[in-house]
């Protein structure tokens, strides 16, 4: 497992956190997604075979931009 950070843009409300919370819940391979609206942060635990191209899509498919994956 490791841990990714995300950099979100675009979110402006609780539901706009918690619309791309679940988006990335639904990627095969991510436990645990919290996005703080304060922070314009997601953060998620997955596994290896996670790539950042399908952090950033998940991120995109719920209507905002994720412009930084790392993971640790």
């Amino acid at each position: 497992m490791k841990k990714a950070k995300i950099t979100i843009h675009g979110m402006h409300c609780a539901s706009c956190a918690l619309n791309i919370e679940k988006s990335l819940g639904k990627v095969p391979g991510v436990k645990n997604p919290k996005v703080s609206l304060m922070l314009k942060k997601g953060f998620a635990e997955c596994e290896d075979s996670v790539s950042e191209e399908e952090l950033k899509k998940a991120v995109k498919r719920a209507g905002y931009e994720a412009r930084e994956v790392e993971f640790e």
